[in-house]
């Protein structure tokens, strides 16, 4: 078991590898990309990387304050589920009422490798490459759908 100071310090040292491992991958549209905080442009929507020992996820939170909006956004994520599906080359889960976070229900669709274990170092080239091709993935579908997700939102 890791102390809270050894923990902190792997998280960096793994998120600082990745942010180079990636730092020169483009986005499908040719843009240079901050991929540790992809940029959705809608407001309450965020990709998120997560791992522990349960896994490795790639997350899409649909959070606005608003559950008329979450719902609206939520609606239209379902009717690109094939494309988004045959993009991804896994199936997503999907949970409309995920969680509360920060006091807010969030919808979440996540891609998800379990067998993953970021505690184990030999699982770390693999969580890596999971999350760059999961994250490469979803941006080349991203890219391609965003406007629609702006134009609800606006």
């Amino acid at each position: 078991m890791l102390s809270k100071e050894e923990l902190k310090q792997k998280n960096t040292a793994f998120w600082e590898q990745f942010r180079k491992s990636i730092k020169d991958q483009r986005s499908s549209n040719g843009r240079q990309m901050n991929w540790i905080n992809y940029p959705t442009d809608v407001k309450d929507v965020y990709v998120r990387m997560e791992v522990d020992a349960k896994g490795a996820r790639l997350c899409f939170d649909i959070q606005p304050k608003d559950n008329g909006i979450r719902s609206i956004i939520w609606e239209q994520m379902t009717e690109l589920n094939k494309v988004m599906s045959d993009e991804m080359g896994i199936e997503a889960q999907w949970d409309e009422k995920s969680h509360y976070w920060n006091g807010r229900l969030i919808s979440r669709i996540k891609w998800e490798d379990d067998s993953l274990n970021y505690f184990k170092e030999e699982d770390i080239p693999l969580i890596n490459d999971f999350l760059k091709d999961k994250l490469t993935r979803f941006d080349r579908f991203y890219q391609e759908y965003k406007d629609i997700l702006i134009h609800l939102t606006s």
